[in-house]
């Protein structure tokens, strides 16, 4: 397989909220689309170059695999590289404001770098380090 990862979908149980939350988290979006088709009804948001940010209702992705809404989920960190402790900080303040819930507080980390943990409304973990191993 080539990787050619172009989505990030995450499952959620409040699109409307999400959407919201992800918004004030400074991400930009369209809005909700696909409300026309049954469990169609989705929120894209740019990330990188080629790369978008999908929230998706868990209800929707229960009936797209199949599988119960308990199997529909999988535990994963999001992580977000940024260039300097300062950086993680804000990033971190930010989401507390927007209704994150902090998991771990930013804290210099075995590897040199500097990171700390929030979850979304619908608990994905958010890794927010700053690794000047990857600064270059």
């Amino acid at each position: 397989m080539e990787a050619k990862i172009t989505a990030l979908t995450l499952g959620v149980r409040d699109l409307k909220r999400s959407v919201e939350f992800y918004r004030e988290m400074g991400l930009v979006t369209e809005g909700i689309i696909g409300k026309e088709f049954e469990f169609g009804a989705v929120a894209f948001f740019d990330l990188q170059s080629g790369l978008r940010l999908a929230l998706w209702p868990l209800e929707s992705i229960s009936r797209d695999t199949g599988l119960d809404l308990a199997a529909a989920g999988s535990a994963m960190t999001i992580g977000h590289n940024v260039d300097s402790k300062a950086a993680v900080d804000t990033v971190m303040a930010q989401a507390k404001a927007a209704g994150a819930v902090v998991v771990k507080e930013a804290a210099d980390t075995f590897y040199g770098g500097y990171a700390g943990y929030f979850q979304d409304p619908d608990g994905h973990l958010w890794d927010v380090v700053y690794n000047p191993a990857f600064i270059g």
